[in-house]
């Protein structure tokens, strides 16, 4: 039995250039003595919420309408070169604190920057390495759902080569703020296209994170997906972004009582009639 919980969820969607949303119901049970709804630090909406009575379960549901845009074309060879990148972005506060070590991406790391060297030879464009090392990622790894936990560090990652999508993300943002430049994590939800002829699956799809990459002033920040080896598109629905996964974390919080506990996820993303 716990006694009391106090929470704090990214789970409303994050309005942006390409998406335009809004949260249709957030329910909570037991229904919390109190919930605030505010901003974060990177602007993200935040629920901040505490129950005050004894529970033995704790349900958390957002349903939310999204309208998502396609990306606009992009060439990435038309990008600053990456080391024109490195050198702008200590003098702009916007960018600097994604270049920087966070609590799980360690940076500057040699060993992450000596994986990052091959995608960013000299005079590179920025896009065109970051893609680069997207891909790399995407084949030189195995997506295992066994292989780590939510703490497992970023050097055991590239030592195992396996992982999953916030493993993934963690790795490419380490390897890009070893060479100085900047890069954030984003948390959000991926809908899966069944294969042809087979129904689509309620449940089926899943929590997602990815990486966004500056790429100068043109394109900004440029959504990639290591996991999948794919720019972001109208499949990758935004929740919050951050520094990494520790900034953004769908649902976190405290409890006072209780003793072991287990977690049920389910995501399901439908496309709406004529969307």
């Amino acid at each position: 039995m716990v006694l009391s919980s106090h929470l704090v969820a990214h789970l409303a969607p994050r309005p942006h250039p390409r998406q335009d949303a809004k949260v249709l119901r957030l329910e909570i049970e037991p229904r919390p003595a109190f919930a605030v709804d505010r901003r974060d630090w990177f602007g993200n909406p935040t629920t901040v919420a505490g129950i005050q009575e004894p529970h033995r379960t704790l349900s958390v549901m957002a349903e939310m309408e999204v309208e998502v845009s396609p990306p606009p074309p992009l060439d990435p060879f038309a990008t600053p070169a990456w080391e024109q990148v490195r050198a702008a972005a200590p003098a702009d506060p916007a960018l600097v604190e994604f270049t920087l070590a966070s609590p799980r991406v360690p940076a500057p790391d040699p060993a992450l920057a000596a994986f990052a060297t091959p995608s960013f030879p000299p005079g590179r464009p920025v896009a065109a390495g970051a893609m680069d090392l997207m891909r790399r990622i995407r084949d030189g790894f195995t997506f295992d759902a066994t292989a780590t936990t939510v703490s497992t560090p970023v050097a055991e990652v590239l030592a195992r080569r396996s992982g999953v999508c916030q493993d993934f993300a963690h790795l490419m943002i380490g390897a890009l703020r070893s060479l100085g430049l900047p890069a954030r994590y984003v948390s959000g939800y991926l809908r899966t296209i069944p294969p042809p002829g087979r129904p689509r699956l309620v449940g089926a799809d899943a929590s997602h994170a990815w990486v966004q990459a500056w790429c100068g002033d043109a394109v900004e920040w440029l959504d990639l997906d290591p996991t999948n080896g794919k720019l972001g598109d109208t499949d990758h629905l935004t929740l919050a972004w951050g520094r990494d996964y520790d900034d953004v974390c769908p649902l976190r919080g405290v409890i006072v009582g209780g003793g072991s506990h287990t977690l049920t996820v389910s995501v399901d993303v439908e496309q709406l009639q004529g969307g």
